[in-house]
């Protein structure tokens, strides 16, 4: 099983979009300032997320909700 999540800062508000094969194992790295791209925004909660079969699903979804009409998407169903 596969995930594509999304994290809020606590510290900004902000959203962090990824995808992994663990979640809270994920979260625990965000968390613990192991993830460069982060490490400055924790802490981190689990905000939403979108189980799958495959890798390369789950990153089409990631890659999907970074984009223009995937942030589109997110807000028309109020999970952003």
């Amino acid at each position: 099983m596969f995930f594509t999540y999304i994290l809020i800062s606590l510290k900004d508000g902000k959203h962090y979009y990824g995808s992994t094969i663990d979640i809270q194992k994920r979260l625990n790295h965000h968390n613990s300032g192991k993830v460069k791209s982060t490490k400055h925004r924790k802490p981190f909660k689990l905000h939403y997320f979108e189980k799958y079969d495959t890798k390369k699903e789950a990153e089409v979804r990631e890659r999907y909700f970074k984009s223009v009409d995937g942030y589109i998407w997110l807000k028309q169903n109020n999970i952003i």
